[in-house]
């Protein structure tokens, strides 16, 4: 099933031809291989905690993963630009399995030293910090614009949907496996990621011939990122929901990496509790995929994003006071908030992909993880030190406390209240500036 040859602008619409198909099947590869790095994500973390109940080893494993990709991201974005996006795709996917397999010959022979396999795994970032950029750019110039919203929804129903699963197999699995086999899965299912990846042919962005910035310039990987950060700074509000996506994703590296240990010594729990609690949590993200998938636009997004981000931080507080033996109870309601979390990502990328030219989207995408992802890995080692000092329990009600005050006094006192990205003739205006504030 290969289609056609394609050439897209990124400029004009009525030159593009689109393939709604062609990614659709594109992404049910990716899909696939979303549900091997689940499972052998899930049987690492808790063969990590299960072994040496350490919050600091836990951290450190999130802090090398994070620390390439926050380095390696900005570069990413302009390569995904300006070089054969299917080639970036499989080059970093086939990098990752290969780390993987590593590991699981190091199992083999014994050699499974559990800091050596913590930062042998972390160069998997390197991978993830090419392949999430490349593929968000592949997005606009494979889908029409009218259908970016729903596919948007449909990609975060579908993706919350396998991190249900995943989580659910990789405790099934290291309850009556070898660890060694089960991260033989990852290894399987990039097999089966690579076969859409190979058929399906993936536009090219060319630039028309007047416009002055060209893919194949000389220009040099800082002076298109600079042209990024000012594209963004052209879009009213998006830096300001940059800076405060910085804090929020600091604050929730605890909640990301010390789940394990609150289910193991605070609740006293195994990796079957683990991976119900992912379920639920996963599940709370279907329930706003769906939601997205069937709603088409959003009107008051500015006000549905921030209540969304505020529901979201306060879940960390349910958590804190959770009592033993309540585990379930508290999960359920964390996956009413966390069902916010598909509802604010479709509201935010849309807004991007909506203004933003197709030709920049790369190193758009490149900024948004960079300057997102950038405080993250000090908040990846920090999690690990106030997580022994503090205990998981204070810790997650510290940081839901702050989360959901900043986000408040963000919306309260910013001026992005004003913004309406619903009305077309602003979105609209917002691409001509662009289009001229870059020329």
């Amino acid at each position: 099933m290969t289609e056609k040859n394609l050439e897209v602008s990124g400029i004009d619409d009525g030159e593009q031809v689109y393939s709604l198909g062609g990614y659709l099947f594109f992404w049910v590869g990716q899909l696939f291989s979303l549900i091997g790095t689940l499972v052998s994500g899930f049987a690492i973390t808790w063969w990590i905690t299960d072994i040496t109940e350490s919050a600091i080893l836990l951290a450190i494993g999130s802090f090398l993963f994070l620390i390439f990709i926050v380095a390696l991201t900005p570069i990413a974005g302009v390569v995904s630009d300006r070089y054969n996006r299917k080639l970036v795709i499989f080059l970093a996917d086939t990098f990752n399995a290969l780390i993987m397999s590593v590991i699981i010959i190091m199992f083999y022979i014994g050699f499974n030293e559990p800091l050596l396999i913590i930062v042998i795994n972390g160069f998997r970032g390197i991978g993830q910090a090419f392949h999430q950029p490349t593929v968000n750019a592949i997005i606009p110039s494979m889908v029409p614009k009218n259908y970016l919203s729903r596919i948007n929804g449909i990609n975060y129903l579908l993706t919350s949907l396998i991190q249900v699963i995943g989580p659910v197999i990789g405790g099934a699995m290291y309850a009556f496996f070898p660890f060694e086999f089960i991260l033989w899965v990852d290894i399987i299912t990039y097999g089966i990621a690579m076969f859409p990846l190979i058929l399906v042919n993936i536009p090219k962005v060319v630039i028309k011939q007047n416009e002055k910035i060209e893919v194949n310039s000389k220009k040099s990987f800082f002076e298109e990122f600079k042209i990024g950060i000012k594209t963004i700074r052209l879009i009213p509000g998006l830096m300001t929901i940059l800076l405060l996506s910085m804090l929020l994703n600091f604050l929730f590296q605890p909640l990301n990496i010390l789940t394990p240990l609150y289910i193991k010594v605070d609740h006293m729990g195994d990796e079957t509790d683990l991976a119900v609690l992912f379920a639920c949590i996963n599940g709370g993200m279907i329930l706003g995929g769906i939601i997205t998938t069937l709603k088409k636009n959003w009107n008051h997004k500015v006000t549905i994003y921030f209540g969304g981000l505020m529901a979201l931080m306060a879940s960390a507080i349910v958590y804190a006071f959770a009592p033993i033996g309540w585990l379930l109870a508290a999960s359920i309601i964390g996956a009413f908030a966390i069902m916010f979390l598909p509802i604010v990502n479709t509201i935010y990328v849309t807004i991007m992909q909506t203004t933003v030219p197709k030709d920049k989207m790369g190193r758009i995408t490149s900024v948004d993880h960079t300057l997102s992802y950038a405080i993250m890995p000090v908040g990846a080692l920090l999690s690990g030190i106030l997580g022994d000092l503090l205990g998981t329990r204070l810790l997650f009600l510290m940081l839901g406390l702050i989360g959901t005050i900043s986000v408040f006094l963000v919306w309260q006192f910013s001026g992005i209240k004003k913004y309406n990205y619903s009305d077309e003739k602003f979105m609209n205006q917002i691409s001509e500036n662009i289009k001229n504030g870059n020329n």
